[in-house]
């Protein structure tokens, strides 16, 4: 027997009502500021944790229906300007041969991480990722139907240098030291495995498109153990490969062009060289005034960020008072509100509605005095 989501196709999708996240990405007027939240499908909501309970992680990453599930809870409590697919950076090293375990209390674990450039034979060397992502890609072809139009989706990646730290580290690590060991010790091996990345992410994400992705985000969380001369030969060319290829690749499919974000936390010494990258928008993490990006970006891309996280845990009064000086500090032109990282499991529902009216609200009168 057929499932029914392999019979739901990419096509006839319902209308976009509310385009306002897309017209900020691409530097265009809007009536309020858009905001979405990273990790707005999470364990903050006590939703998420029943429909989640007892399942394994990746087991849910790989159920279009549980994705489409959890990516839809939030939109149904907040008035989030976009939304985006509830999925893994680490499906990408799985689809890849690797071994991806989710351990309670612990998080990610590779029972058998990369240790030297020998081990990179291990790894597939052609991916077809419309049998190893279909998963995601289905996932993203239901929620499109389901969300009826309500707010663009957006799809994503890790980006190659952070799934390569994961792939040596074999979990989450303080230091990144093993993986940078590789820098240093083997930078030919480095390359190696941060082009075949690269390949693997190429077409995962126009798969995303052609399954309905409206936007695409590449998560660089690991740009900030790098220091800027590393940056600069292991994290952004690779960056700046995949903006062209999958502009190229949307444009050779006759597919509508999808504004393409990227995230390096911490790589704040590389926002000139981030705003020169190909992308659309370029999201920022706390550590960085607002002002000073927009005077260092220089106008050339959207920016979109960038509000500690930790700032949800204040009074409401307080959060709007946050964000009142955030838009401030962007402005309203080519502007998307979102925090600097994650939401945190321990954060009230009733703070991130507070933190979504405060941006629309704001934002609001804002433009109507400008």
């Amino acid at each position: 027997m057929m499932d029914k989501d392999s019979l739901i196709l990419p096509k006839d999708f319902p209308e976009l009502k509310n385009d306002t996240f897309l017209r900020a990405a691409r530097g265009e007027e809007v009536e309020h500021i858009p905001v979405w939240c990273m990790r707005q499908a999470g364990r903050y909501l006590p939703e998420f944790r029943e429909s989640r309970a007892g399942k394994d992680f990746f087991e849910t990453c790989r159920s279009p229906e549980a994705c489409c599930e959890l990516t839809l809870q939030p939109l149904r409590r907040f008035p989030f300007d976009a939304s985006i697919i509830f999925s893994d950076i680490l499906v990408v090293p799985q689809a890849m041969g690797m071994d991806v375990e989710m351990t309670p209390g612990k998080g990610p674990t590779f029972p058998e991480p990369l240790k030297d450039p020998e081990d990179l034979k291990r790894l597939k060397t052609k991916v077809d990722v419309s049998s190893e992502l279909g998963y995601v890609f289905k996932a993203i072809t239901l929620t499109r139907h389901r969300i009826e139009g309500k707010v663009p989706l957006i799809g994503f990646t890790g980006a190659p240098w952070t799934l390569m730290s994961y792939m040596i580290e074999g979990g989450g690590s303080p230091t990144h030291s093993k993986a940078k060991r590789w820098l240093y010790r083997y930078p030919e091996a480095s390359h190696k495995l941060l082009s075949q990345l690269t390949d693997v992410i190429v077409d995962y994400l126009l798969g995303q498109v052609k399954a309905g992705a409206q936007a695409l985000q590449v998560f660089e969380s690991h740009a900030g153990c790098l220091g800027p001369v590393e940056f600069k030969e292991f994290s952004l060319p690779y960056l700046r490969d995949i903006a062209r290829r999958v502009k190229d690749k949307i444009k050779l499919s006759g597919l509508d062009s999808v504004p393409m974000m990227v995230f390096a936390k911490d790589g704040h010494y590389g926002l000139e060289d981030l705003a020169d990258s190909g992308y659309e928008v370029v999201s920022l993490d706390w550590t960085i005034d607002p002002c000073s990006a927009r005077l260092r970006t220089g106008g050339k891309v959207s920016l979109q960020g960038n509000m500690d996280p930790c700032a949800l845990y204040a009074t409401k009064e307080r959060i709007s008072e946050i964000v009142k000086k955030m838009l401030e500090g962007f402005g309203m032109k080519g502007y998307i509100a979102n925090l600097g990282h994650g939401l945190y499991p321990d954060m009230d529902p009733e703070n991130v509605g507070a933190f979504v009216e405060a941006v629309h609200t704001h934002s609001r009168q804002l433009l109507k005095s400008n």
